[in-house]
């Protein structure tokens, strides 16, 4: 897709939301369903992620751990928006490579330490590009992505969470 596709498919969604804002509010679900043993089947409506213990937390390491499910989340959105960003600015990236890394505390986890936190206590992200941009244009890139990445933001504005448990008979 180039920068006049992609204007042509997001603008009259843009003056959508602008002419009727509720328009733009989506809810987003995702269902897991709980396995034998200490696993959960998330479906994701290509395939099935069985998720399980890291192997810090007593795990054979045979099934996806959740913290790197959320880097991987992390990693895919912010590549599907550096792409965005670059079409839409015109700026030529002929591929590259986009990781994260966090580093995680698993004593927090385990509640072998009460005062350790769990979950990650950074998230670094890295994008490696073929490109002839200029560091101007590597900046905005950076800056966009960070901005319009809706995972990346997600972490970084501390949503409202809550969760709820029913039983069935």
């Amino acid at each position: 897709m180039d920068r006049e596709q992609l204007r042509s498919v997001q603008a009259p969604l843009k003056e959508r939301y602008r002419e009727e804002p509720t328009a733009a509010h989506v809810t987003l679900r995702a269902t897991g369903e709980l396995d034998d043993g200490i696993a959960c089947s998330v479906h994701t409506g290509r395939a099935i992620a069985e998720a399980g213990l890291h192997p810090a937390t007593g795990g054979d390491g045979s099934l996806l751990c959740s913290g790197d499910m959320l880097l991987e989340a992390l990693v895919a959105c912010a590549g599907v928006t550096l792409r965005a960003v670059a079409t839409s600015l015109d700026i030529p990236v002929r591929s590259g490579i986009v990781r994260a890394e966090g580093d995680l505390d698993f004593r927090g986890t385990l509640g072998v330490d009460r005062d350790t936190p769990v979950g990650f206590e950074a998230i670094r992200l890295f994008f490696e590009l073929d490109t002839d941009a200029d560091a101007e244009q590597l900046e905005t890139l950076k800056q966009l992505t960070e901005r319009y990445c809706v995972v990346f933001q997600t972490l970084a504005s501390n949503p409202i969470l809550s969760a709820s448990v029913d039983a069935s008979s």
